[in-house]
């Protein structure tokens, strides 16, 4: 009974931990973003695949939907809040660690569309590592990771198992008490022959 209480608690503080260390690093990366590349100038880290290069995008993923920030933000917030309870109900450890990861990842964005914000979430939110065919940031990164990892999850068949829905995984679950039911031939003239012949 210890083990089945204690290991929600474990996976909430992983989930929590690996999120919150996820999310520092994606608006520490921003801040330092604004604070060296304001002035516009691009930084080339690997020719011809990777330089640091400031933008500020009002859409998605690859400028998607720069004309409905507000309707982004609002599906930002709505996942945030659906990987928050995932990560309550799941009783695998594997998928709390992407389910963080795709929680900080959402909500690093979302704070950006609410923080600078001018009217109704409709802020921009901060890129700088540009590929070439797009820019993106550090949220993102967590957001592709956890895509990939819950691929892998489900394509290795690694159970979700709600909690409440049957055994924690890895606990057994207890044999059932099994009892013999006499016989009529454990009865043998008014004595039980199953207690060595002693009278019923």
């Amino acid at each position: 009974m210890t083990t089945r209480q204690g290991r929600p608690r474990t996976r909430v503080a992983v989930f929590a931990c690996v999120a919150a260390v996820a999310l520092a690093i994606d608006q520490l990366t921003k801040f330092w973003a604004q604070a060296v590349l304001a002035d516009g100038h691009t930084v080339p880290v690997i020719p011809g695949l990777l330089s640091l290069t400031l933008v500020h995008n009002p859409g998605a993923s690859l400028g998607l939907g720069s004309s409905m920030t507000w309707v982004i933000s609002m599906l930002a917030i709505a996942a945030c809040v659906a990987l928050a309870v995932l990560s309550l109900r799941t009783a695998s450890m594997r998928w709390t660690l992407f389910l963080a990861l795709a929680f900080a990842g959402a909500f690093g964005n979302l704070i950006d569309r609410v923080a600078y914000a001018d009217g109704f979430l409709n802020g921009k939110v901060v890129d700088f590592l540009n590929y070439g065919w797009s820019v993106g940031n550090v949220a993102d990164i967590w957001l592709m990771l956890a895509g990939v990892g819950i691929v892998v999850l489900i394509m290795m068949g690694t159970s979700f198992a709600s909690v409440g829905d049957g055994p924690v995984a890895g606990i057994a679950k207890p044999a059932p008490e099994v009892r013999a039911a006499k016989s009529e031939d454990d009865v043998i003239d008014g004595r039980d022959s199953s207690k060595g012949g002693e009278r019923l």
